[in-house]
């Protein structure tokens, strides 16, 4: 009697699964042997609940308070832990190791319509779209068979690791050269230089929504100390060494991969930050919570919630890492050129055609500063885009401002060739950035100075206050000594030195006073 009655309520069990379902109720013919659906692993996430709640009813109707299990519950437990698991676990590595054991994985892109379908405005890698895929799947496959969720996150853990493992082997492959990483990566790495970086303004707001920045009157002030400090960090580290090319990302693919691998590591941090917020915990159990997770899992442990946390917020330091290493390989480029148009170059030239052609090493680091545009604008979102560039006008003021103390002298033909290098610095990054990059006629009006005679340029420094620091105008005033006949003998000019000094103290305490006198008439 009681396994008629089983019987009727499997029967019924099916009914109501085909109903819900909506399927065609044919059967499929399969070697002689009829079957109510294909044949597949997967289906058991769809009648597992169903099954699982007809058993419990078997084994109430027909073993109440026995202890004895139906032998239906001890197939099925079988069947998901000795195949079932493995079978996902091979699928999940199969989809993974298809894209990431390729020759270059940070150069296959997702297509267009994946990333229409996903939502997103530049390309993703492949191989990160595929991992996401397959959490998210792991993650559905943990709503449809609760009971073995922990096995579920296990496999999340592992494979994210892997993965996680996987991009570091990549990175390091475009930014180590013989054992060494290159500078840009160095500094990115190093906690002080990274820590002052994602302080600075430029990279505050690239974390915030426009509409959320803060309102300053002197943004203009603002933003160009915050140029300045980053200006000043870089030139200390570097000193005044020559780079060579071994250490500087020349390859403009190299740099489009790692702006790949920050989209993709970003966007992969944020989609699991989602998928495990979802994720029920002890404390989503708490009494007069207010709960906004999935009860139908059991509540994961701590210890599991934090190491997917840590991979999730892992995958978004790395994204930062590598935009931190694209702002900095764009500005060792910068050094990589201009160091050496100072150190090495000849500006104690006469005047004729040749002579006033742009310097090489200008034309080269604008061919340079134009690729690597042409290739973030495509690869990176807006605001990144920006501040790849932004600020990068008042290193170069800096870099060429600093250079003037290397020159071993300079013509009236040398300081007009080097203003022509500027403009044409200027010009370029003005078409990249969309601003008048106003630094870069500082360091114009820097070389003009060097237009007068050292007397003259004392004069220049009381009328028009002063501009430059103090070593800028030593520098200054040094190069006119060593490029200008009848400037006297080793005494006059340290006495021009020293008058620079002076004037430079009077000048300081005359703009104090006058700040004082404000102050005290407000």
């Amino acid at each position: 009697m009681l396994a008629l009655q089983a019987q009727g309520m499997f029967n019924k069990k099916v009914e109501e699964y085909f109903e819900t379902r909506g399927a065609d109720d044919s059967l499929i013919e399969g070697g002689g042997t009829k079957f109510v659906c294909k044949p597949g692993a997967r289906n058991i996430t769809v009648i597992f609940h169903p099954l699982l709640r007809f058993i419990q009813e078997i084994e109430v109707a027909m073993w109440t308070g026995s202890g004895k299990q139906c032998p239906l519950r001890e197939f099925l437990t079988m069947y998901i832990k000795n195949f079932f698991l493995n079978q996902v676990h091979l699928d999940v590595n199969k989809e993974i190791e298809a894209a990431t054991k390729v020759a270059d994985p940070l150069k296959v892109l997702a297509s267009a319509d994946t990333m229409k379908v996903l939502g997103v405005q530049r390309p993703l890698l492949q191989s990160t779209v595929v991992v996401e895929k397959s959490m998210q799947d792991l993650v559905n496959l943990m709503h449809d068979l609760s009971a073995y969720s922990d096995q579920f996150l296990n496999m999340v853990c592992v494979k994210l690791q892997e993965y996680k493992d996987t991009c570091i082997i990549a990175y390091r492959s475009i930014v180590q050269s013989e054992e060494k990483l290159i500078i840009s990566a160095s500094w990115a790495k190093d906690e002080d230089i990274s820590r002052l970086l994602t302080s600075l303004p430029n990279w505050t707001n690239m974390t915030q929504p426009k509409q959320m920045r803060p309102k300053r009157e002197d943004e203009e002030d603002f933003t160009r100390a915050a140029n300045a400090k980053e200006s000043e960090v870089l030139t200390g580290n570097l000193g005044d060494k020559l780079i060579p090319q071994n250490e500087i990302l020349r390859d403009v693919s190299d740099l489009k991969a790692l702006a790949n691998l920050h989209e993709s590591l970003e966007w992969l941090s944020a989609r699991l930050k989602g998928f495990f917020s979802s994720l029920p915990t002890a404390q989503s159990f708490s009494p007069g919570q207010e709960v906004h997770v999935n009860m139908d899992i059991p509540p994961v442990s701590e210890q599991i919630m934090e190491t997917l946390n840590d991979l999730a917020k892992s995958f978004q330091e790395m994204a930062d890492r590598c935009l931190l290493v694209l702002h900095l390989e764009v500005r060792v480029h910068c050094f990589h050129y201009l160091i050496p148009l100072a150190k090495q170059g000849n500006y104690a030239i006469v005047a004729n055609a040749e002579s006033m052609d742009y310097d090489p090493l200008v034309v080269r680091l604008n061919k340079d500063i134009s690729a690597i545009e042409e290739a973030m604008s495509g690869s990176l979102q807006q605001h990144k885009f920006q501040y790849i560039f932004e600020g990068l006008g008042h290193l170069i003021s800096c870099i060429l401002i600093n250079g003037a103390q290397y020159f071993k002298r300079i013509s009236e033909s040398g300081i007009k060739k080097m203003c022509r290098n500027i403009f044409v610095l200027q010009q370029n990054l003005t078409n990249i950035t969309m601003s008048r990059e106003a630094d870069l006629d500082f360091a114009r009006q820097y070389y003009e100075m060097l237009y007068n005679n050292p007397d003259e340029l004392l004069n220049l420094v009381v009328d028009q206050g002063v501009k430059y620091t103090e070593l800028e105008y030593i520098n200054a005033l040094s190069l006119l000594h060593r490029s200008q006949t009848g400037v006297g003998d080793q005494t006059t000019q340290n006495m021009r030195l020293q008058r620079l000094k002076e004037i430079i103290c009077e000048q300081a305490a005359i703009k104090q006073a006058t700040k004082d006198k404000k102050i005290t008439t407000v």
